[in-house]
């Protein structure tokens, strides 16, 4: 009886067994045949991953070579919280070593629910090293590249900065981010259960970004940057901004603003001071945009140099009174003398005798009102009235810089036409991407070179015995405009001025268009007194640093204010 009913348990613990062994089958071939490729993918994902391998960004150099944006060598430190076996001994390793607050890195390192976190972004590879060599558990490192600035503020408006990713975020580095960034690579590589790299799978090569060069001279960079800072500090101004073309180009040897920033700490750098003024900003010119007014009506055949004019203290043109800016009697003046001396009334009556039609057709033809085309992200066209738009007194505002806005590099770049015996050119700062030199424009005639050499002798005029003569250089002859105009605000003028000088040297054979404005000086508003001398110290030092021979004895520097 005991053997039958032991042999009876047998036989149920049999069934059993069997009967588990057919779940279990029938379950194992569920999951293979119904689950099974999800789970593979499951596995794939565990033990294999891709990741990207950044490619080297290009470097910026100067014209001369100078390297202006280069990447360096950085490690970042990661980690994976679930293979950290002591998030509090790693946190106090990490910080050590990195200089992080082990307070702020530990809850993150605790934090199970994650499989990657980053202790570090771009750490100092010395240090990264030291942390790797105490081979802790859970910590990761790879080689990234980090984007550095060697010269620090020189030409950082223009330079703009490249974030974190290396992505360009300002500036060249924005505009030229396709060509800068080049192509990343990637690697599949299979991890054990550790998550420890155990072998590469697949992988695709890097292409590096291509190298760019610049028109900007690092050198005439710096120096325009240190004269603006000594002016702002001098005169106690909002700002100031300067542009150094070559006349024969449109090259921008220089774009300099104040105050300055360097590329290497953007973040902690307000917006507004890390935007390039010298292309999208506008102001009202004042008295340098005189210029086109003299230029449209010489070129038109309305006045030559030496035509005559009497001129009251004051003229009246619509409901609006037009004065000088020092008080003075009726005098006869020649359209020299009226450039020489900034007389508004004076240039009022030649755009009188000009006419409304034409005037605005030159403004437009002069550039002004669109985009000079230069490669720099964000530039404005300014503001210039439409004729359609015109009111009765817009004949005697416009002639003398008010009631339309400019930017630094509009005003410079005309400027640089007379230069260039009446040729216009579209300024560039872009040289060369690669080994390519970029595609330029052959300019386009704006005014005869009858016309630009005449308009030279008057502005050379303005530097001699007008209101620029601080803007005279020691060997070197200067032609040039002064300019003083007070800034609106709600629709009115207010006591702030911007003072500005455009100038072109050797005025005997020009090279160079240099512009200076000043935002809201104290003390003295002049473009005489304030924007003249910061002209003279960059363009002698532009000058001297280019061996340009001296085209004349060496002048006198008198005072101005004009």
């Amino acid at each position: 009886m005991r053997d039958r009913a032991a042999n009876q348990r047998i036989r149920l613990l049999l069934a059993v067994v069997v009967l588990l062994f057919a779940v279990t089958l029938a379950r194992a071939a569920w999951i293979q045949a119904v689950n099974g490729p999800a789970y593979e993918a499951m596995a794939t994902r565990q033990h294999r991953e891709t990741i990207q391998l950044p490619a080297s960004r290009g470097t910026i150099f100067d014209r001369t070579g100078a390297p202006l944006a280069i990447g360096e060598q950085a490690t970042t430190v990661f980690a994976d919280p679930r293979l950290v076996k002591d998030p509090k001994a790693a946190a106090i390793a990490a910080g050590k070593a990195l200089g992080l607050d082990p307070d702020e890195l530990y809850p993150r390192l605790a934090d199970r629910s994650t499989r990657f976190v980053y202790v570090l972004r771009k750490a100092d590879p010395l240090k990264a090293a030291q942390l790797e060599r105490q081979k802790i558990p859970g910590l990761g490192f790879y080689v990234e590249e980090l984007r550095t600035y060697p010269q620090g503020s020189v030409a950082s408006h223009v330079l703009g900065y490249a974030g974190v990713d290396n992505r360009g975020l300002e500036g060249l580095e924005h505009s030229l981010d396709g060509t800068l960034a080049g192509r990343p690579g990637s690697e599949t590589i299979v991890r054990d259960p550790f998550g420890r790299a155990i072998d590469i799978v697949a992988s695709r090569p890097d292409r590096p970004g291509r190298n760019v060069r610049l028109t900007i001279d690092n050198q005439i960079q710096a120096s325009a940057e240190a004269v603006l800072g000594d002016t702002v500090r001098s005169w106690d101004s909002k700002g100031a901004t300067a542009v150094v073309l070559d006349v024969r180009t449109g090259a921008v040897l220089a774009m300099a603003n104040a105050p300055a920033f360097d590329a290497n700490r953007f973040g902690a750098t307000p917006a507004e001071r890390r935007r390039n003024r010298a292309v999208t900003d506008v102001y009202e010119p004042g008295s340098t945009f005189k210029l086109v007014t003299i230029a449209a009506a010489l070129e038109d055949g309305v006045v030559s140099p030496t035509t005559p004019f009497v001129l009251p203290p004051q003229i009246k043109v619509a409901d609006r009174w037009i004065h000088e800016a020092h008080a003075r009697g009726t005098e006869r003046m020649t359209v020299r003398q009226i450039l020489a001396n900034s007389s508004n009334v004076g240039t009022v009556t030649i755009a009188g005798e000009l006419g409304a039609d034409a005037l605005a057709g030159w403004v437009t033809r002069f550039g002004f009102g669109r985009r000079t085309g230069i490669d720099f992200p964000g530039e404005s066209p300014g503001m210039a009235l439409p004729l359609s738009d015109w009111s009765g007194s817009t004949i005697g505002t416009v002639p003398i810089g008010q009631g339309i806005a400019v930017t630094p590099i509009q005003m410079a770049t005309a400027y640089a036409a007379i230069g260039n015996h009446g040729v216009l050119r579209t300024p560039y700062l872009v040289d060369r991407v690669g080994s390519s030199r970029t595609k330029r424009s052959h300019g386009r005639r704006v005014v005869s070179k009858a016309t630009a050499t005449r308009l030279m002798a008057m502005l050379r005029s303005v530097v001699v015995e007008g209101t620029g003569t601080e803007a005279a250089i020691p060997g070197y002859t200067v032609a040039g405009k002064t300019g003083t105009a007070a800034k609106p605000e709600n629709g009115r003028y207010v006591a702030k001025y911007v003072a500005s000088f455009v100038g072109l040297v050797p005025a005997a054979k020009p090279r160079f268009a240099i512009l200076v404005a000043v935002d809201e000086p104290h003390g003295a508003i002049w473009g005489g007194v304030v924007a003249a001398p910061a002209f003279a110290r960059i363009a002698q030092f532009v000058l001297q640093y280019l061996e340009v021979p001296p085209d004349a004895p060496e002048t006198k520097t008198g005072t101005s204010s004009g």
